[in-house]
């Protein structure tokens, strides 16, 4: 559709018509977009993908409450806000706890990746999708995000990522504009504590990992692949970190994370064979970790490690566990070698 004017026309001519497929392939064309806000507001990719799909089954079913007056695009955010919203107040959401990481000593130590149990990757979408820049889905802010209330995270997000007017937030959340300019002050503080260093949204920087990105995550994957603790020591800048969100764990600069990492000895009996798979999370590097145990004919997702790569070092893994790459049809693979892999992680359309 070229202008929102074509879509109001065809969204509004479908429900006349009754015409479900045409009102859904109309929904479908703004799916990345309501995914990523979805995964902003939950910070699970499963999650998003759960609450995404009510969303279009609620937009459907809401039908004839659009008239036209607002562009398509809002009227489905709004319906997705508040699903979010809904989701946040079932009682498996209400259980989920901010709880304190600790470092490889066990003192407790205070990491917003690291507190978020539940933080998910979210893989990003196929070449010539709708693009969320790479600030907006950073890891960290993700992270940071799920600290905030339900309502102060979605202020937040609708004024600041969607650049939704004060007046269009609080008629969405059901606040009014005093309340909204409030929630607002309250979680740019708590982002400013956190992320002292966030720099300004700059959609100019590029969506993806860069050439020098690209280059340094090949030398990760062969040193990871060859449990090369030379290569990976080399590879890692001497301050850098590594948070394990599913096991609240950080550690802190080159020596300790070498130390978490130890390789098993690749002669030892039993040991089993590895593989890595370079892959694209949240515009960053990434990449899936698998072994094979002796007689199996696949290999099985371990780990998944979404990287920040600075001035050609890693200063940054967030590590997580198989389940995303189950979910995404990379729970086991067959044998691969470096040269015929995929980059890019497709999400699977619905």
């Amino acid at each position: 559709m070229s202008t929102s004017d074509d879509v109001a026309r065809g969204v509004l001519a479908a429900v006349r018509a009754e015409d479900e497929g045409a009102f859904v392939r109309l929904a479908e064309y703004h799916r990345n977009d309501l995914r990523v806000h979805c995964y902003l507001m939950l910070g699970s990719f499963t999650d998003a993908e759960d609450v995404l799909d009510r969303t279009l089954l609620r937009a459907w079913r809401a039908r004839r409450g659009f008239t036209g007056h607002a562009p398509f695009r809002s009227w489905l955010y709004r319906i997705a806000t508040n699903a979010c919203l809904d989701a946040l107040a079932a009682p498996a959401q209400c259980r989920r706890e901010i709880a304190i990481a600790t470092n490889g000593a066990g003192r407790p130590v205070h990491s917003a990746l690291a507190e978020v149990t539940w933080l998910q990757p979210l893989p990003d979408e196929p070449e010539g999708g709708a693009a969320a820049d790479r600030d907006t889905v950073d890891p960290a802010f993700v992270a940071v995000l799920q600290h905030l209330p339900p309502r102060q995270r979605a202020t937040l997000i609708l004024r600041d990522v969607v650049r939704w007017p004060a007046a269009d937030t609080a008629d969405t959340l059901g606040m009014n504009v005093a309340g909204v300019k409030s929630a607002l002050q309250r979680a740019r503080r708590t982002l400013r504590q956190e992320l002292p260093d966030r720099p300004a949204a700059n959609r100019d920087r590029p969506t993806g990992p860069d050439t020098a990105e690209r280059a340094c995550l090949e030398r990760y994957v062969t040193a990871s692949r060859l449990a090369d603790p030379a290569a990976l020591s080399a590879l890692l800048h001497p301050d850098a970190r590594q948070a394990i969100p599913p096991a609240r764990l950080v550690y802190t600069g080159r020596r300790a994370i070498m130390e978490m990492r130890r390789p098993v000895p690749t002669d030892a009996p039993g040991q089993t064979e590895r593989k890595a798979l370079p892959l694209s999370m949240n515009r960053r590097p990434a990449v899936g970790h698998f072994v094979r145990r002796p007689g199996l004919g696949v290999f099985t997702a371990t780990t998944l490690d979404v990287l920040r790569i600075d001035n050609g070092l890693i200063t940054e893994i967030i590590t997580f566990g198989p389940e995303l790459l189950t979910t995404i049809g990379l729970g086991t693979i067959p044998d691969i070698t470096p040269d015929n892999h995929e980059y890019t992680t497709h999400i699977a359309g619905p």
